[in-house]
């Protein structure tokens, strides 16, 4: 009798997690491993902040739309108000995110702003005013993309809940409407 052994399932964009993973590791590592081979804080802050600047735009551009179907700006309206806009994939395109790539990509997220957290506390235990800086911008970059695709799976998980008492609604009242034109 033959076995059958389990399909694992793989990432769907492989690509696209690597690049997702290597901006939050080389922000991160370079950070770490900076001080070891170079003395000028300018150095480590420019380069720090801009690998978790292209963190922030991959992961809000690129690995949020491709990953877990979800992309968020905010604008600012004529009076000053700050608008938040979401985007989501149809409810049968968002079905078929990939669980690997999925998982991948919320953990990563969350995880960097931990660790950024973490040295943040490292750096005021050393008592390090400028290390807070370099770390206080990319935790705010972090925090900003937690929240930004917080508020858009919401706001996904609300269209679908009102496309589906939609489409609830629409096939009641026509079962309705059929069965009292046959009467």
């Amino acid at each position: 009798m033959d076995r059958i052994e389990p399909t694992r399932e793989n990432y769907a964009n492989p690509r696209t997690c690597f690049c997702h993973v290597f901006f939050k590791g080389a922000a991160l590592a370079f950070y770490v491993l900076s001080s070891l081979f170079f003395d000028s804080f300018v150095i480590i802050f420019v380069v720090t902040v801009l690998l978790a600047a292209l963190d922030f735009w991959v992961v809000k551009n690129v690995s949020g739309r491709i990953l877990v179907g979800l992309r968020w700006w905010n604008e600012i309206d004529d009076q000053g108000e700050s608008i938040w806009k979401f985007e989501c994939l149809d409810q049968d395109s968002l079905a078929r995110i990939n669980k690997k790539d999925n998982w991948l990509f919320w953990w990563t997220i969350y995880l960097t702003a931990v660790a950024w957290v973490f040295l943040g506390i490292f750096s005021l235990i050393r008592f390090q005013a400028d290390y807070i800086l370099v770390v206080g911008v990319c935790l705010t970059l972090s925090v900003a993309n937690i929240v930004g695709f917080t508020k858009c799976q919401k706001d996904a998980k609300k269209q679908i809940q009102q496309f589906a008492k939609q489409t609830i609604a629409s096939r009641v009242t026509s079962t309705l409407q059929s069965a009292f034109s046959v009467v």
